[in-house]
């Protein structure tokens, strides 16, 4: 049995993520104090006390759920020897996913996201946006939609959840434009999404050129446990691939669907999410019903996850 470690992306963020694992190890707690004194941020009482608006902001989401994820990740693996065949994240997870399999430092993963976060809202420039969920219909009749709704504006489909869950991202006018032409095609639903910018367009190319800049003088190592991408769902080694992937991820499509396929095609029985939430956990099973999903969130949850393993 070949297991991957997956790891969520934003969406799963909720106020109080974390405590549990900081009152838990002092460590965890003492890494994010060290991250705020760096930053001169307060993301440790965002977390705990909200306001959820705060929370919602990219550039507090983004380093919030990575910093959970990776707590969870090790809470369990104090009390477990399980090691990943493969990692795996859905956008800002894959820095997670780096970080798991000892690519990425966990400080500086939360510093990039962090900026990553910031540069990505800041890239748009102000041009009118928006992103949504596509609910109900095939990726390609999406693809679809989206290239013949760019002659009122930019859309692109952007995030390819599952075989029926699609989000696309662009311009205002190119979003109403699909949106009108998805719900022609059968789309059961078309969900507004309360984003900071077009995330994963064209929209955004300066965030890529700016986190690239911002990735000078880090060490990406290379990892005995291959890393899945979701630039192009292919595993890698190697730290520069790794790197480059992440640049090229800002303003490309995230291929989850494609990703979770050709785990399953590498071997890949068995995943294990750590995160906030179990929205990976989700989509999995909708992308391959044979898979076996577990998931490890809180730490209340850590003997239900190893008797699992053990069973």
């Amino acid at each position: 049995m070949k297991t991957a470690f997956v790891f969520p992306g934003q969406g799963a963020q909720y106020v109080g993520m974390a405590r549990d694992f900081c009152e838990l190890e002092p460590e965890f707690a003492a890494v994010l104090d060290d991250f705020d004194r760096r930053h001169g941020t307060m993301l440790r009482q965002i977390m705990s006390e909200g306001p959820e608006e705060l929370l919602k902001e990219t550039r507090h989401t983004q380093p919030a759920i990575l910093f959970h994820s990776i707590c969870a990740l090790r809470l369990f693996q104090q009390h477990s020897d399980l090691r990943p065949d493969f990692v795996a994240g859905h956008s800002l997870g894959e820095f997670t996913a780096l970080v798991a399999n000892g690519t990425l430092d966990w400080q500086d993963a939360l510093h990039l996201v962090h900026k990553r976060g910031e540069f990505m809202i800041e890239a748009n420039a102000g041009t009118p946006f928006g992103m949504a969920a596509v609910i109900g219909l095939e990726a390609q009749a999406v693809i679809e939609a989206c290239a013949e709704a760019e002659a009122e504006g930019l859309v692109r489909a952007v995030n390819f959840n599952t075989p029926t869950q699609t989000v696309i991202s662009g311009t205002a006018a190119g979003i109403a434009k699909a949106k009108e032409l998805l719900v022609a095609k059968g789309a059961k639903r078309v969900v507004p999404l309360i984003v900071g910018g077009p995330f994963h367009t064209p929209l955004i190319e300066r965030a890529s050129l700016w986190l690239a800049e911002e990735m000078e003088g880090m060490q990406f190592r290379d990892s005995a446990i291959p890393a899945v991408s979701n630039v192009d769902a292919a595993a890698a080694t190697k730290g520069s691939i790794s790197r480059e992937k992440l640049v090229r991820q800002v303003v490309s499509p995230v291929l989850w669907v494609d990703s979770v396929r050709a785990l399953r095609a590498a071997g890949v029985t068995q995943f294990i999410e750590f995160g906030p939430q179990k929205i990976l956990s989700g989509m999995i099973k909708n992308i391959d019903k044979e898979a076996v999903v577990l998931n490890f969130g809180q730490a209340a949850e850590l003997d239900e996850l190893l008797s699992a393993l053990g069973s």
